[in-house]
């Protein structure tokens, strides 16, 4: 069972960048589809972006398309998700996820979770 640790949350003006990192523990982190999702007080989990186990292909969240990229580099059992022209709506709790399956963007299917990390939009 692969575990995942969230860090480069924090807090950063509006229209600023930050980059978060998903490493996870386990051999066989590079056969995990990975996904990014965050959660707002008061609201649902929702889907961010996600990639596929070999990292071709990556699905994103239409409120975040153009603005972030998620990547993996499976040699460093990591997952990234890199954040541009941040809004105050995308402050959060932002979780990293994986399921051995292919992608989806229902949280609910994802097997293994980290423990999050908040990320704060100053307006």
């Amino acid at each position: 069972q692969v575990q995942l640790a969230e860090s480069g949350g924090g807090l950063v003006q509006a229209g600023g960048s930050l980059r978060l990192s998903c490493v996870a523990s386990g051999r066989t982190f590079s056969r995990y589809t990975m996904g990014w999702f965050r959660q707002a007080p008061g609201k649902e989990r929702e889907f961010v972006a996600s990639i596929t186990y070999t990292g071709s292909v990556t699905y994103y969240a239409d409120s975040v398309k153009g603005r972030f990229t998620i990547s993996r580099d499976n040699a460093k059992n990591t997952v990234y998700l890199q954040m541009r022209s941040l809004k105050p709506e995308d402050t959060a709790v932002y979780y990293c996820a994986g399921r051995i399956l292919g992608t989806t963007t229902n949280p609910s299917l994802y097997d293994v979770w980290g423990q999050g990390t908040q990320v704060t939009v100053s307006s």
